[in-house]
């Protein structure tokens, strides 16, 4: 299991210093059905902006 996650999204409120996510804990989805091809294929449910 990872133990470090990097997201670069400084506006989501799991944002940390370091692009370190400080969410508890992921969620990932594929947007094109079961399976991804590449990242630019997924989205990352966690995200919750800042403000």
């Amino acid at each position: 299991m990872a133990q470090d996650v990097l997201c670069e999204v400084n506006n989501c409120k799991y944002w940390g210093q370091g692009n370190r996510c400080k969410a508890d804990a992921i969620y990932v989805v594929s947007h094109v059905g079961k399976e991804a091809s590449d990242s630019s294929e997924t989205d990352c449910k966690t995200f919750t902006p800042e403000h």
